[in-house]
């Protein structure tokens, strides 16, 4: 038995994977997350329903060696689940929930709290401080953090703010009930916006709903049933050669036009996400973040094919619209609600007044959102990764300090590594570097 003692931050799919890679591998492990029950995180804790899983459930398996456990699972629910099903997120919570049961053992302990700061004793060991006063000695730590919580756009007046009619934060409870009858708005156009979009319908809203982003591109659609992919061959070398985000891009529109099959040729570059981003510099990662990111995203991060039809159906129907245009002030409250100046893309300035409007942009900046993350910084145990998003790591995980050298004690994985791998927020990314953590930790105990 492994005597280390390995402390978890957080008990979504990030934290519940790399805890039962740990327990697999002999560790013992305190799991630390201010929920009751571990295991749903923001992302299916909060879901309701409607809100189905951006990914098959072919793709969701929590065990790299077992690729159909999530599907298995599914099927104890509903025996003609199949591996292209989209199901309800709360599904996957419970999934996840069953996963840590399973993977329990005397050697798991499980605290309900939140982390305040970590410092380092005289005595060179790592120790915890919850917000509850509790100091917990570690001798490694893992910070599964998941997505920070969005943050509030500086064009939004502090009167607005406080008037109750600004939801900084659509995914606390019941933070969209009794939002009135009169016209919403839902700053941006991507998967938060479209989530919360069913969430109002579904609740009996019958107000008009705007989203207003300054692409105004929503989500592709997924496959559609009995729309099978082609075989599509991509050589990273080649697109690692192209020396820029915009030839990378122009590469893989030429390969998409002459395939016929865009969706394909994204899912062809699966696992090539890290060595493209890692062949980009400074100055071309900028870049593609500036103007490129947006595209990139609708494409890559979709939409189930039954909500895109949901969509379509409010849009036609005159209760949804989609604006591109740059919000310029959400004002003080009056008594026909919040006051909204915008340009939109016709270049027209216009002020309306909205019953409510809602924060839909998304996850904020793990470096501002996370006091956590703001002590790691503050302490030099840890500095920003590349283009500030999230944290600085090695290929395992492993946090950069302030000085440049390899932090052993203290790792990450999932949304925290996106400035050296980019696209790392789904489950098969996540319970890969989960595994590869798990073997690190066990190599440089032996």
């Amino acid at each position: 038995m492994n005597g280390t003692r390995v402390v978890v931050v957080g008990g979504g799919c990030s934290g519940v994977l790399a805890t039962r890679e740990l327990l697999d591998a002999g560790f013992h492990v305190t799991l630390i997350d201010p929920a009751a029950q571990p295991g749903r995180g923001i992302a299916y804790g909060a879901a309701a329903p409607w809100h189905l899983l951006n990914s098959p459930v072919g793709a969701m398996s929590a065990d790299p060696d077992q690729p159909d456990d999530f599907l298995q699972w599914c099927r104890v629910r509903n025996r003609a689940t199949a591996p292209t099903d989209f199901v309800p997120r709360t599904w996957y919570g419970d999934y996840l929930a069953h996963v840590l049961r399973k993977a329990d053992s005397d050697r798991l302990a499980v605290y309900r709290g939140r982390v305040a700061r970590i410092g380092v004793t005289s005595g060179d060991t790592l120790a915890l401080v919850l917000s509850d006063g509790v100091v917990m000695p570690a001798d490694q730590i893992v910070l599964a953090l998941g997505h920070p919580q969005p943050a509030t756009p500086a064009y939004v007046d502090l009167d607005a703010r406080d008037s109750g009619r600004y939801i900084a934060d659509p995914w606390q409870p019941d933070a969209l009930s009794g939002l009135g009858d009169g016209p919403l708005l839902l700053i941006g156009t991507g998967l938060t916006a479209v989530d919360v979009a069913t969430t109002l319908v579904n609740n009996g809203t019958t107000a008009p709903v705007t989203m207003l982003s300054r692409h105004g591109l929503l989500p592709q659609s997924h496959r559609r049933p009995g729309e099978g992919p082609m075989p599509v061959q991509i050589s990273p070398a080649e697109l690692a050669a192209a020396g820029s985000a915009g030839r990378m891009l122009r590469i893989l529109r030429d390969r998409a036009e002459t395939t016929g099959d865009w969706r394909a040729v994204m899912d062809a570059l699966r696992h090539h996400w890290d060595e493209l981003w890692a062949a980009l510099d400074d100055t071309e990662r900028s870049r593609f973040l500036r103007h490129l990111a947006r595209y990139w995203e609708v494409h890559r991060h979709r939409m189930p094919a039954p909500v895109a039809d949901e969509i379509d159906r409010l849009r036609l129907a005159g209760r949804l619209q989609i604006c591109a245009g740059e919000l310029r002030r959400v004002g003080a409250p009056s008594a026909e609600g919040l006051q909204v100046t915008a340009r939109y893309r016709d270049g027209g300035v216009h002020v309306r007044d909205y019953a409510a409007v809602v924060n839909c942009t998304g996850p904020g900046s793990l470096l501002t959102a996370d006091p956590l993350v703001g002590s790691l910084l503050d302490a030099g145990l840890a500095r920003p990764g590349s283009q500030r998003l999230g944290l600085d790591v090695d290929s395992s995980g492993a946090l950069i300090r302030q000085d440049g050298t390899v932090n052993p004690a203290i790792w990450t994985l999932g949304p925290p590594r996106r400035g050296t791998l980019w696209e790392t927020t789904a489950a098969p990314e996540i319970r890969t570097q989960a595994r590869a953590l798990a073997q690190r930790l066990t190599a440089a105990q032996a």
